[in-house]
């Protein structure tokens, strides 16, 4: 090999180490930040903040600059919290099959670095949110406080209700959305809630039931650790159940999306009863927590759908 070749060489493997070092980078931030739970919170911010215009009669083309800190602030606000959910987490993921490759365990990412990342994202959301209403960065707060404090730090490693308290900050993107419309939160923005904080409890139980074995060998007292399957698939019923009677205090969306979204929470309670008749305990959870993820895409896309095209 002449000088040039060599030297053509090394430029070659000098830019496959970098592409490679900014694909392990870019890979370790989306682990940290938990780029689907950021997603998906976001349709339920985007789902609340477009029902906020729909029942106020206010504009999107008035309001875009509003949806943007709204959108931008949350997506920092919730990844934040996540970033924060690693840190602290750091010293029982390396026992969990399923975050044991986390920048955290892997010390790709310092947890000093990691520390200061989660709090620099969370402010960086909370004074973008600001600009779009005090009341949507003040539920914003509240949401992270709980998420990282009250879940993450304190229940979490104590006790079967962690799912619950969790389910708080999961629940407050609507809310999120809508305050930055409307401060005055309506009726329908509590439901919204209402719907977020019931359906994460079978979402997390199912997914509990499909990782247990971590869980336990975490020391994590989720309610399948704790209280066995067959408990467990009674609390997810008890849950799916209480969601049926929601949507009609959306009434004022149409019928069409009250037959979609019951269709929904039958085929979902439908789906929870036959659980007592399936041999295959993690079979039916996996079942459980897809449909649980179609569930909240769907419904949250109709709830939008429908006030954009009014069929009845």
């Amino acid at each position: 090999m002449n000088k040039v070749e060599a030297d053509s060489s090394h430029l070659i493997g000098s830019a496959t180490v970098t592409n490679d070092s900014g694909s392990s980078l870019i890979s370790d931030i989306k682990s940290l930040i938990k780029v689907g739970i950021v997603n998906s919170n976001l349709i339920t911010t985007f789902a609340g903040f477009w029902l906020a215009l729909y029942f106020t009669g206010a504009s999107f083309a008035v309001n875009w600059d509003i949806f943007l800190f709204t959108m931008i602030g949350s997506a920092l606000v919730i990844a934040g919290g996540c970033i924060m959910n690693n840190w602290y987490d750091a010293d029982i993921d390396p026992v969990m099959a399923r975050t044991k490759k986390r920048p955290t365990v892997t010390g790709s990412i310092s947890l000093n670095n990691v520390l200061i990342l989660g709090l620099f994202a969370t402010l960086i959301g909370i004074t973008l949110l600001s600009f779009a209403s005090v009341s949507a960065a003040v539920i914003a707060f509240i949401g992270w406080f709980t998420y990282v404090v009250l879940y993450t730090m304190w229940s979490k490693r104590k006790y079967t209700l962690n799912t619950a308290i969790g389910s708080v900050s999961g629940a407050v993107p609507p809310l999120i959305g809508w305050a930055a419309v409307d401060p005055d939160l309506h009726l329908t923005a509590i439901v919204l809630f209402l719907i977020m904080f019931i359906w994460q409890t079978p979402h997390f139980l199912a997914l509990a039931m499909k990782k247990t074995e971590d869980y336990r060998n975490a020391g994590i007292p989720m309610l399948p650790v704790v209280h066995g399957f067959g408990f467990t698939k009674r609390q997810i019923v008890i849950y799916i159940a209480c969601l049926l009677p929601l949507p009609f205090f959306l009434s004022t969306l149409g019928t069409t999306f009250l037959v979609i979204a019951t269709l929904l929470n039958v085929g979902w309670l439908a789906l929870g009863l036959s659980g007592f008749f399936m041999k295959n305990d993690l079979k039916w959870a996996n079942m459980v927590f897809i449909y649980s993820l179609n569930y909240l895409t769907i419904f949250f896309l109709v709830m939008v759908a429908v006030t954009m095209f009014p069929l009845g």
